[in-house]
């Protein structure tokens, strides 16, 4: 990745960095997906700034990485955030600096609730929900994840199936570290399974 551009998310009373990030990203995926090079696959990267960030643990920019100016360019995020734009501030794109010493995978971390888990293993069992929800909270399955999560809705599932049905769903992000860069594919949110940004 040689280029990026930032895009600094600007909360105030009526709209707090929770739900920007919702607003923002989900806009962020739309034009990733209209721009995908291959299926569920993105020339563009996603690196989240201020991760684990204390006061939000998403922070308050994210950045978007490409190996060429073109591909963001190309993209034209502007455009695509254009009617949040009281909201965030896109920064011109620039090349990444050359003493990156640092890089990082973000990726997208699965988390089953609890009482998905308990319907799953009651319908498997034949055994009443309630009483199979009590035998997991008393065994200590009910830890929640620590990771930061964005609600995002997916756009890939709303052009499968009714529009009526919800495809809203919490997307958990783990943020890995590395000294040096791997290769790799990126998806549509900008993530990616191995591949690295350079952190900076």
């Amino acid at each position: 990745m040689n280029y990026y551009l930032d895009i600094t998310l600007l909360p105030d009373a009526e709209a707090n960095l929770g739900f920007l990030w919702q607003k923002i990203f989900q806009q962020v995926h739309i034009a990733l997906v209209d721009n995908k090079v291959a299926d569920n696959e993105s020339a563009i990267a996603l690196s989240i700034v201020n991760y684990g960030d204390k006061d939000f643990p998403l922070g308050n920019k994210l950045r978007l990485l490409a190996k060429n100016e073109e591909a963001l360019q190309k993209l034209d995020i502007n455009h695509w955030l254009n009617r949040l734009s009281d909201y965030c501030h896109i920064k011109p794109i620039k090349p990444v600096p050359t003493d990156v010493t640092q890089y990082a995978c973000f990726k997208r971390k699965a988390v089953k609730s609890i009482e998905k888990k308990a319907q799953r293993r009651a319908a498997h069992l034949n055994k009443p929900y309630k009483e199979v929800l009590a035998y997991l909270l008393e065994e200590g399955r009910s830890k929640k994840s620590a990771l930061p999560f964005i609600n995002i809705e997916s756009q890939e599932t709303k052009k499968r199936v009714d529009q009526a049905v919800s495809c809203r769903f919490f997307l958990f992000i783990e943020q890995l570290l590395f000294e040096a860069p791997i290769a790799g594919k990126f998806d549509c949110y900008g993530l990616s399974k191995t591949a690295t940004v350079p952190l900076f």
